[in-house]
C-alpha cells in the first residue's frame, strides 16, 4: 500500500513530467511532501497565472503536458486565465489544484468554490479524485488527453483527505497510438484541384506548427515553387527567408499580405485554426480553399473549405507531394511582386533612427542581434502586430506569441519556461509596460533560478493597441494612460540588472552585451507609436 500523493507523484514522474510550477496551499501539503522525494523540480513562482503560463509554454514547446500546482479557491481561481489561454492555443497542459477534505468538513464552505464546474468549460477534462484508487487511471487519461488533437488544457482536483489515503492501485503504463491518416481518394481530389488552379497558394495556420510537420512542408513548397504565407500562430513552420513567403496574416483585409491573397484562386490551408482571426474572408467567387488538419472544420460565415482532408497531417502533406507536379500555367507574378514592395516598405522602415524608437526599427533591431534559433516570447500590445508583420522567423517555434485568448502578463513566464527548457539558446520577452506590469514579480522567480535571460520593455506610458484602436473608432483620447515605475529600479530591486536605452544606435549593442551576460537584464526602450497608420499604409500606397 503506498500513499496517494506518493502514488500520484509516481504516475506524473511515469509520464516523463520534470517541472511543476505552481505555489502550493495547506491543501497540498501532503502531495509537496511526495514531490520532495521525487525526481521532479517544483519551481515555486510568485502567482498562480505566472506558472500556468509556464506549465502552457512548456506543453507547447515540448509536445508534453506542462504541469502546474495551485491551492483551492483563490489560488485555483488564478488559473482561469491561463487554463483559456492553453486552451484556445492548442498547448497540452495539467492543472492540479488542491481541495478541502471531502469525506467530512470543518470548516463548512470556507474558500471553497466548485472548481470542476469552473473548469469545465475551459479545459477538455475537469475531475475531481474522489477515491484514491482511481488516481492512476485519471491521470494516465488526463496526460493522453492532454495531448490528443487538438492539444488544450486539463485540470484534476486532489482533495486534502484523499491525498493522505493509502492506496494499491498500479501505475498505467504509458502508450502511444498512430493518428488515423486521410482518405487517400481525398487527397487525389486535392492534387487535381491544386493542378487545376490559376494561382494556388499555402497558408501555414496554428495545427501546422507541430514537431513533425517542419520537414515535409518546407518539401512541399520547395518542389512546387507555391508562395506561402502564415497566420501568426504559424509563423516559423517554415523559414521565412524563402522568397517564396509572402508574410504573416497579421492586419487588416487591405494590407500587402491581404492584398496578394486577394489574387489567389486556391488556398491549401494547413493547420486551420479559427480561434485565430480568419487570415481570409471567402466571399469572393472563384475562390476556394482546401482544409488539411487533423480535424473536420469548424465551419462559420468566412470559413466554409470546398474540400478537406483529414487526418494526420505529416502524412497528408506527404502524400499530396508525393503526387503533385508544378504546373507551367501557375502564376504568382502580382502576388511576388506585391512581396517585394513590401519587402522594401519594411526594409525602409528598418533604417529609421528616429528617438524614442519607431516599431519598425526595434524589430529590425532585434531580428538582427538574435540568432537564428534564438527565442523570442511576445506579451500582448500593439507591438505585436509589428513583430508579426515584421519579423522573419527562421525555426519553428522562435517567435513565441498568443493570437488565440492574447493574454496580457503571458510574455516574461513564457520566456522563463523557453529558458528553462532551452537552457543554451538565447531567450529574450518583450513586453509592454502594460502586460509587464501583470506578471512583473516572477522577475524574482527568474532571479531566483538564476536563469541567463533579457526583459525588454517597450514603454510607452499606456495601453498602446487600444488607444491606437480608439483613434482609429474616432473616439477621443481618454481612460488609457498611467505612470510607470523606473524600470531600472525596479529590476535591480529583485537582484536584477537594469538599462535603459538612450538612441536607436545604441540598441543594437546594448541588447547583445544583455545577450552574452549572465543573469536577468531588463531593458526600458521607450517607442513611438504615432506614425503606425503611416508606417502600415507605407506598403499599400505603392501598389
Amino acid at each position: 500500500m503506498v500513499k496517494t500523493s506518493d502514488l500520484f507523484v509516481k504516475a506524473l514522474e511515469n509520464e516523463g513530467v520534470k517541472y511543476i510550477f505552481g505555489i502550493p496551499g495547506e491543501e497540498n501539503l501532503d502531495l509537496l511532501n511526495s514531490l520532495k522525494n521525487s525526481s521532479i523540480q517544483f519551481i515555486t513562482t510568485r502567482h498562480e497565472q505566472g506558472a500556468g503560463f509556464m506549465a502552457a509554454t512548456y506543453g507547447r514547446l515540448t509536445g508534453s503536458p506542462g504541469v502546474c500546482l495551485s491551492t483551492l479557491g483563490p489560488g485555483a481561481t488564478n488559473l482561469v486565465t491561463p487554463a483559456a489561454y492553453a486552451q484556445l492555443g492548442g498547448m497540452p497542459m495539467i492543472m492540479i489544484t488542491g481541495q478541502k477534505p471531502i469525506t467530512k468538513s470543518k470548516q463548512g464552505r470556507f474558500q471553497i468554490v466548485d472548481v470542476v464546474e469552473m473548469m469545465d468549460p475551459l479545459t477538455k477534462l475537469s475531475k475531481q479524485v474522489v477515491h484514491e484508487h482511481t488516481v492512476t487511471a485519471i491521470i494516465r487519461e488526463a496526460f493522453r488527453l492532454a495531448v490528443e488533437e487538438r492539444p488544450g488544457a486539463i485540470h484534476i482536483e486532489l482533495p486534502e483527505d484523499i491525498a493522505r489515503e493509502f492506496s494499491d492501485a498500479e501505475i498505467f503504463e504509458k502508450t502511444t497510438h498512430l493518428r488515423p491518416v486521410a482518405d487517400s481518394e481525398a487527397i487525389i481530389d486535392a492534387t487535381g484541384k491544386i493542378h487545376k488552379a490559376r494561382s494556388p497558394l499555402i497558408l501555414l495556420g496554428a495545427g501546422a506548427n507541430r514537431r513533425k510537420t517542419h520537414d515535409v512542408i518546407t518539401f512541399l513548397i520547395e518542389k512546387t515553387g507555391i508562395p506561402f504565407f502564415t497566420t501568426q500562430l504559424g509563423k516559423g513552420v517554415v523559414d521565412e527567408r524563402s522568397p517564396l513567403c509572402l508574410g504573416t496574416a497579421a492586419l487588416s483585409s487591405d494590407d500587402c499580405v491581404h492584398m496578394a491573397i486577394q489574387k489567389s484562386d486556391l488556398i491549401i490551408n494547413i493547420g486551420h485554426d479559427i480561434v485565430e482571426k480568419p487570415p481570409f474572408l471567402m466571399t469572393k467567387e472563384g475562390f476556394d480553399v482546401i482544409s488539411i488538419n487533423f480535424l473536420a472544420a469548424n465551419v462559420d460565415e468566412v470559413y466554409f473549405p470546398q474540400l478537406e482532408i483529414v487526418g494526420d497531417v505529416s502524412h497528408s502533406i506527404m502524400e499530396i507531394t508525393s503526387r503533385i507536379e508544378k504546373q507551367s500555367h501557375w502564376d504568382f507574378d502580382h502576388m511576388l511582386t506585391i512581396k517585394e514592395k513590401l519587402d522594401k516598405s519594411i526594409e525602409e522602415g528598418n533604417r529609421d533612427n528616429s528617438f524614442p524608437i519607431l516599431p519598425t526599427r526595434l524589430v529590425s533591431i532585434i531580428r538582427d542581434v538574435i540568432p537564428p534559433d534564438g527565442i523570442i516570447s511576445l506579451d500582448n500590445g500593439m507591438y505585436k502586430i509589428w513583430f508579426a508583420r515584421n519579423y522573419k522567423a527562421y525555426e519553428p517555434n522562435t517567435i513565441l506569441l498568443d493570437n488565440s485568448l492574447a493574454a496580457m502578463g503571458a510574455g516574461l513566464p513564457a520566456a522563463m519556461a523557453a529558458k528553462i527548457i532551452y537552457p543554451k539558446k538565447k531567450v529574450m520577452a518583450i513586453c509592454g509596460d502594460g502586460g509587464f506590469m501583470m506578471n512583473s514579480q516572477e522577475l524574482e522567480t527568474a532571479v531566483r533560478l538564476k536563469l541567463n535571460l533579457v526583459v525588454l520593455i517597450i514603454n510607452d506610458c499606456g495601453y498602446g493597441m487600444i488607444k491606437w484602436k480608439q483613434n482609429d473608432m474616432g473616439f477621443a483620447d481618454y481612460g488609457l494612460d498611467f505612470h510607470n515605475p523606473d524600470f531600472v529600479q525596479y529590476a535591480t530591486s529583485y537582484g536584477a540588472s537594469g538599462h535603459r536605452a538612450e538612441t536607436a544606435e545604441g540598441l543594437a549593442l546594448l541588447i547583445s552585451k544583455c545577450l552574452e551576460s549572465k543573469g536577468v537584464h531588463v531593458i526600458d526602450v521607450p517607442v513611438d507609436y504615432s506614425r503606425n497608420q503611416e508606417l502600415l499604409n507605407q506598403c499599400v500606397s505603392g501598389i
